[in-house]
C-alpha cells in the first residue's frame, strides 16, 4: 500500500491523525477503556462467590467474615445468574447501540451504570448489594455490545489489512485487565475488606470512563451515529411495552413481599428460566423466519450444534469463578515455597495461559492449514469439549484426596485452569468466527449477541442446577458434568460429516 494512501486511512479512522502502534489513535483509547472495565469486572467477580459465603457455614476456616454467610448452593446461583445476565444483556446492548443511542454513547451511559454498580457494592448490606448486581450487568452487557463495534470503526472497511491485528492488539486489553485485577481488587477485597475492594473496581471503572471521555476525539465519527434509528411510532410502541412490563412486574413483586413469603427464589428462578428460555426463543424465531433461502436455513441447523455444544463448555468453564473457587479457598494450600496468596489470585491464571498460549494456537493453526492438515470447525469444538470434561475428570482427584481435610498442592488447579484455557482456544476464537460466517444476512448484526447467549445458557443451566439443591462441588456431580461433556464432543465429532454437510461452504 502506498505511503499517502496508508497515511489517508489513518487521518479518515482517526481524526487526530496519530497513531497507536500502527493503528488509529482512537485504539489506545479503546484499549484504556476496555482494560480498566475488564480490571473492575473480573476483578469484583473474584471477590463475588467468596463475599457471599463469607460468615457462613460454607466459608472456608479462618475467611474474613462480613459477608452474606450464605450456603454455596445459593452463593453459586447468585453467581452463575449473574454471570448469564451480563451476556444476556449484550443482545439487547448492541439493539441500543444501533438504534437508540448509537455506540459512543451507549458505551458512555453504560461506564457510569457500571461504575454506580461498583459503588452499590461497596455500600454495606444485602440491598445495596443486589441493586450493584444488577448495575453491574446491565452496564457490561450495553458496554461488551458496543465497544468492540467502535473498534471496527477506527477501520476502512473488512478489508482493511490493519483491521485484524487492530482486534487482537484490542483483545489483549481484556486479557491484561483480567490478569491485574485478582492481585490488586482480589487481595484487597478478600484478605482486608470487601466494600474497599468493591470500591476498587468502581474506581478502575471510573479510570476507564475517564479515558474514554478524553479519548473520543480520536474515535470514528461513525461511533456517534445511530445506524438504524427507531421510527417515532416504534419508540412510543417501545415505551408503552416497557413500561407495561415494569408495572407488572413491580406490582407482582409488591404482592409477594406484602404477603411475606419473599425470599431470593422469587428473583432467581424467573431469571434462570429466562436465560434459558430466551436463547431457545431467539434460536426459533431466526430458524423460522421464511425470509431465510435454503442455504441460511441449513447453516442456522448446523450452528445449533455448535450453540449447544458452547452452552455446555460454559456451563463447566464458567465454574472456575464459582465451584473451583470455593475448593481454593477451602481444600487448597495457601503457600508455594513459605509464600503465602491470597486464592483470588487463582482467577488471573486463565488471561495469564490466554495471553501465553494464544499465538502458540494462532502459528500452530497456520502451521497445520499450510500442510492441509488443520482441524476443521467440529473437530476444534469437539477437542474443546473433551479437554472442558478432562479438566473436571481430573478435578476429582484433588477433592478424593481433601476429602479428609487434607490441603491439596495449588498445582492441581493450576493444572486444571490450564486444560480449561486449552480448550476454551480450541472452541470460543472459533466459535465467534464460525457465527460470523454462518449467520444469514438478515441477521448479520444480531449473531454475535446470539453466540453470547450460549454462556447465558450453559451458567443458567448451573444456577437451576444450584437452585434445585443439587451440590455442584460434590464428587459425583462434577464426575457427571465430565462424563457429560466428553460426550458431547464425541458427539459432534462422531456427527461431523452430517454437521458439515449442513454447513455449506463454511469450513
Amino acid at each position: 500500500m502506498a505511503s499517502t494512501t496508508r497515511a489517508a486511512d489513518l487521518a479518515s479512522a482517526s481524526p487526530s491523525g496519530k497513531t497507536f502502534l500502527g493503528h488509529p489513535r482512537g485504539l489506545a483509547t479503546l484499549f484504556m477503556t476496555e482494560m480498566w472495565e475488564r480490571f473492575s469486572y473480573y476483578g469484583m467477580r473474584a471477590l463475588l462467590i467468596y463475599y457471599l459465603v463469607s460468615g457462613g457455614a460454607d466459608a472456608a476456616a479462618g475467611s474474613q467474615g462480613g459477608g452474606l454467610a450464605m450456603k454455596a448452593t445459593m452463593a453459586t446461583a447468585i453467581y452463575s445468574v449473574y454471570v448469564s445476565m451480563v451476556y444476556l444483556m449484550a443482545y439487547p446492548g448492541g439493539w441500543f447501540g444501533d438504534r437508540v443511542w448509537g455506540a459512543r454513547k451507549t458505551v458512555t451511559v453504560a461506564g457510569f451504570v457500571i461504575m454506580a454498580g461498583h459503588l452499590a457494592l461497596a455500600v454495606p448490606g444485602q440491598a445495596a448489594f443486589f441493586v450493584g448486581l444488577l448495575l453491574v450487568a446491565m452496564g457490561s452487557g450495553l458496554l461488551k455490545a458496543n465497544i468492540s463495534t467502535m473498534v471496527g470503526h477506527l477501520y476502512d472497511g473488512p478489508e482493511d489489512p490493519r483491521r485484524d491485528g487492530g482486534f487482537t492488539v484490542f483483545y489483549m486489553s481484556i486479557n491484561l485487565g483480567a490478569f491485574v485485577a485478582p492481585f490488586i481488587i482480589g487481595t484487597v477485597g478478600k484478605e482486608y475488606n470487601w466494600h474497599l475492594g468493591f470500591a476498587l473496581a468502581a474506581i478502575g471503572m471510573g479510570l476507564g470512563l475517564t479515558q474514554f471521555l478524553l479519548g473520543t476525539r480520536h474515535l470514528s465519527p461513525k461511533s456517534s451515529k445511530v445506524p438504524n434509528p427507531l421510527l417515532p411510532a416504534e419508540r412510543k410502541s417501545l415505551l408503552v411495552k416497557a413500561g407495561a412490563v415494569v408495572v407488572a412486574a413491580v406490582a407482582f413483586y409488591a404482592a409477594i413481599v406484602a404477603l411475606g413469603v419473599y425470599t431470593l427464589n422469587w428473583a432467581l428462578v424467573p431469571l434462570t428460566i429466562a436465560g434459558l428460555a430466551i436463547p431457545v426463543v431467539v434460536l426459533v424465531r431466526i430458524k423460522r423466519d421464511k425470509d431465510l433461502d435454503a442455504g441460511e436455513q441449513s447453516k442456522m441447523t448446523a450452528y445449533i450444534w455448535f450453540f449447544v455444544a458452547a452452552a455446555a463448555f460454559w456451563m463447566i468453564y464458567d465454574q472456575g469463578g464459582s465451584t473451583l473457587s470455593l475448593f481454593a479457598d477451602k481444600s487448597t494450600a495457601d503457600k508455594v515455597l513459605g509464600f503465602g496468596f491470597s486464592s483470588t489470585w487463582y482467577q488471573s491464571l486463565n488471561p495469564l495461559f490466554v495471553m501465553a498460549l494464544a499465538p502458540v494456537f494462532a502459528w500452530l493453526w497456520i502451521w497445520l492449514s499450510r500442510r492441509n492438515k488443520e482441524p476443521n470447525t467440529i473437530v476444534k469444538f469437539s477437542m474443546g469439549l473433551v479437554l472442558i470434561g478432562a479438566s473436571f475428570f481430573i478435578f476429582v482427584v484433588p477433592m478424593n484426596m481433601a476429602g479428609d481435610g487434607t490441603k491439596v498442592s495449588p498445582m492441581w488447579l493450576v493444572s486444571i485452569y490450564m486444560i480449561q484455557t486449552i480448550g476454551e482456544l480450541c472452541l470460543s476464537p472459533v466459535g465467534l468466527s464460525v457465527t460470523t460466517k454462518m449467520a444469514p444476512q438478515k441477521y448479520a448484526s444480531q449473531m454475535m449477541g446470539v453466540w453470547f447467549l450460549a454462556v447465558t445458557a450453559g451458567d443458567c443451566t448451573t444456577s437451576l442446577l444450584s437452585l434445585a439443591g443439587v451440590n455442584m462441588d460434590g464428587t459425583s456431580v462434577i464426575a457427571f458434568q465430565a462424563a457429560m461433556a466428553a460426550l458431547a464432543g464425541f458427539a459432534v465429532f462422531s456427527y461431523r460429516k452430517k454437521v458439515q454437510s449442513l454447513m455449506g461452504g463454511v469450513h
